[in-house]
């Protein structure tokens, strides 16, 4: 698993297409899901800001261990201790 704590991003082309194929390809290059983007023409460019899904929120299928998991289509979490 890579260490993503750094969710920020920074794509500029010279056209959306090119935007889109760029992004794109970091996508499955880096195999992550972008949570939200601003994308703004400056000059003769576009550019996209663009945030990830940070690996501190990971959501797994862990069953019936401590943690976070899904159950019939809904998400649940299992403490070990109660707050």
């Amino acid at each position: 698993m890579s260490d993503n704590k750094h969710n920020l991003q920074y794509f500029e082309t010279r056209s959306m297409r090119e935007l889109f194929d760029a992004m794109q390809a970091w996508q499955v290059e880096n195999k992550q899901r972008f949570l939200s983007l601003s994308i703004e023409r400056e000059e003769n460019a576009v550019c996209c800001i663009a945030l990830t899904n940070p690996s501190e929120v990971i959501i797994v299928d862990g069953g019936e261990v401590e943690g976070v998991y899904v159950s019939n289509g809904a998400l649940s979490v299992k403490q070990a201790r109660p707050l």
